[in-house]
């Protein structure tokens, strides 16, 4: 009887302890819960990050100020700590803060919100919070917002270095951004990445080599990489990336002898389209070198004639140009063919395709 009493009492201490957990809930089982648990994720560049909250609704309660109380630390969200988790270390508002997971706390207030990254990521709720466990703190300004009824954790204003993280909540949104140094981690990823067995491949290197070469950073390694791809296997791709990277490095004739170097070893194709890739480049005489050589070298193929085509549009000579094109139409293959037609219409309506 006695043992009884006790455990009565001891659940009810704990039902005072917790608030938000209905008698409905469980401390052992796997039941449903008022406040649901969801997660939400975003990836910037290569880093993932991840929110886990449960989501509390209004049900017509007055949330701010009263069930969230003003100047309070409060658990952004119900049940257990909600968490925040990167996989690289970031920026929260121009802060930085390394990777990891962090129990997410919040302290609202009418005009200014403090938000608590803190190392501490196992608790419940924010009732054993300490300050000395905080790993960052910042400061934002809530924002009206639509209303929400189940408190939301979303990610928006994505950019390919940041994102704005808001939660949701009646009609506020408090938001703080996050920033990531993109090129940072991708280059300290890519050692680590071509220290497996990617790095027995020419594509793992030439890709590593064209990304850099693509943001524009660190070509010095570019050029290594573009190297150690050639050393697997030496072929048109990753000559023409070594020549882009020298071009990029103002290496001008070491350049020139990589680009013939990689043309000597293409297909025909490759050299059409590389040719094309310097017409976007806006580099159209080398490109209309490219074509008038490939056309003496492949005169039967189809895209050849394409090449011409562009030649002759670029002097204003839309009648040779749309000749060209109609014997490009006439051996393109068919999923080709509605494109290559379009172009045949321009020309002879007298459209520059260049």
């Amino acid at each position: 009887m006695l043992r009884n009493v006790l455990r009565g009492f001891v659940f009810c201490l704990l039902m005072a302890a917790m608030p938000g957990l209905s008698p409905a809930q469980s401390f052992v089982l796997d039941l449903p819960r008022q406040s649901q648990r969801a997660l939400v994720t975003q990836r910037i560049g290569i880093t993932d990050i991840a929110i886990s909250y449960h989501r509390p609704r209004v049900n017509g309660r007055k949330v701010w100020g009263g069930l969230v109380p003003y100047g309070k630390v409060w658990r952004a969200g119900a049940n257990e700590n909600t968490t925040i988790s990167f996989s690289d270390a970031v920026m929260i508002e121009g802060k930085p803060l390394a990777a990891g997971t962090y129990g997410l706390h919040m302290i609202p207030n009418a005009d200014e919100w403090t938000i608590i990254f803190s190392k501490n990521s196992t608790s419940w709720g924010s009732f054993t919070y300490d300050q000395a466990e905080d790993a960052l703190r910042v400061t934002v300004k809530p924002a009206a917002a639509d209303m929400h009824n189940a408190l939301t954790y979303d990610f928006d204003q994505l950019q390919p270095d940041s994102a704005l993280v808001e939660l949701e909540w009646e009609k506020i949104a408090v938001p703080f951004k996050v920033s990531v140094d993109v090129h940072d981690v991708v280059e300290a990823s890519l050692k680590k990445q071509l220290r497996n067995l990617s790095q027995y491949t020419w594509m793992s290197w030439n890709d590593a080599s064209n990304y850099l070469l693509t943001e524009k950073t660190d070509l010095d390694d570019a050029l290594i990489y573009a190297n150690k791809s050639i050393e697997q296997e030496d072929r048109f791709d990753n000559e023409i990336t070594k020549a882009k990277v020298l071009t990029a490095l103002n290496r001008k004739e070491d350049a020139a002898v990589a680009q013939k170097k990689a043309l000597d070893m293409a297909s025909p194709l490759q050299v059409h389209m590389y040719a094309r890739g310097l017409q976007a480049e806006k580099r159209s005489d080398e490109a209309f070198a490219i074509f008038r050589e490939n056309a003496q070298k492949h005169p039967d193929q189809w895209f050849i004639h394409s090449g011409l085509a562009r030649i002759y549009c670029a002097q204003g000579n839309f009648g040779d140009a749309a000749k060209e094109m109609k014997l490009a139409l006439a051996g393109a293959p068919d999923n080709q063919k509605s494109y290559v037609d379009g172009l045949v219409k321009q020309l002879e309506a007298k459209q520059d395709i260049n």
